[in-house]
């Protein structure tokens, strides 16, 4: 008998939606959605109750550093920036590995163009006479693409690379200034500074 009971078509049950009466409440809330919200309320309230007890039974002669690395900034409690952390001699230094690691991979990338350019060169070369494959025609497109990709990313590390070196520049002893659009000769996009003279003892 079970199994006829089964067999039977059942009636769907659907949920009621909001009376015409009180549309302006907007949708009516599903049983669904008041599981998602009961949870989310109950989770927050757990929340609440841990900080609570965590406030509760504080200890007051409890230490840490965060205590005074920190401040609260409109209400969000945020840590303070570790700019200082470093000494300048160390930053100096940083700075310098940094630009090593640039001009490595500037050179490394130019080295790859150079060879791809000796290959391409020697595939434009061949006699017309001679049958290409087809998959062979594709591999001299992919070929020129890597090539123009490379190019591309030669010229951001450069423009990396000088950025990176004018900043260390700039980190450097000495009285400087920058120049005003006037007094500059070759324009560039980039701004120009003056380092004033100073005899050697």
């Amino acid at each position: 008998m079970s199994s006829l009971r089964n067999a039977l078509p059942r009636k769907a049950h659907k949920e009621r939606s909001q009376p015409q009466s009180r549309k302006k409440f907007g949708l009516l809330e599903k049983h669904k959605d008041y599981v998602k919200r009961a949870r989310a309320f109950h989770r927050k309230e757990e929340t609440l109750q841990k900080l609570k007890e965590k406030a509760a039974f504080r200890n007051p002669d409890e230490f840490s550093f965060k205590m005074i690395n920190s401040k609260t900034v409109r209400g969000v409690h945020r840590e303070e920036g570790e700019a200082n952390k470093y000494s300048k001699e160390e930053l100096m230094l940083m700075k310098t590995q940094d630009i090593g690691y640039i001009l490595l991979k500037l050179q490394a990338e130019k080295k790859k163009i150079e060879k791809l350019n000796a290959t391409l060169h020697c595939v434009d070369n061949q006699s017309s006479t001679q049958h290409v494959y087809f998959a062979e025609d594709r591999k001299t497109i992919g070929s020129y693409r890597e090539l123009e990709a490379r190019r591309s990313r030669v010229k951001e590390l450069e423009k990396i690379y000088m950025d990176m070196a004018m900043q260390k520049e700039l980190q450097k002893k000495g009285r400087k200034r920058k120049l005003r659009e006037d007094e500059i000769v070759c324009p560039t996009s980039g701004p120009v500074f003056k380092w004033r003279q100073e005899r050697k003892r």
